[in-house]
């Protein structure tokens, strides 16, 4: 099982970012798809989720009207588009695969909100 991030950078206070993961070793399309980040010092949170069958989304309060989640079965990926970002946003962002019986993480990309 591989979740691979990508699109993390240096961007300033209300700039935009998308994010990707691109899935292999497990049937994609079968699992709910997340991005969780993690700033120093803090716990990893979850950002936002999409379902596996009916792309019912939901966000953290924080995010919501500024990101959005979406899937592509048919290349194995979930994004994250981040607009309107803000310096409280700065953390490692996290890929994460789950149904009943199994979840999987990314190793994380890193982006940073600052002038």
């Amino acid at each position: 099982v591989q979740l691979v991030e990508s699109g993390g950078g240096l961007v300033q206070p209300g700039g935009s970012l998308r994010l990707s993961c691109v899935a292999s070793g497990f049937i994609f399309s079968a699992y709910d798809m997340s991005w969780f980040r993690q700033a120093p010092g803090k716990e990893r949170e979850l950002v936002a989720r999409i379902t596996d069958i009916s792309d019912v989304t939901n966000y953290k309060d924080s995010v919501k009207g500024r990101f959005t989640i979406s899937r592509d079965n048919a290349k194995n990926s979930v994004y994250l588009q981040m607009n309107s970002l803000k310096p409280e946003d700065t953390a490692v962002y996290y890929c994460h695969a789950q149904n009943s019986h199994s979840g999987y993480f990314g190793k994380g990309t890193q982006v940073t909100i600052s002038s």
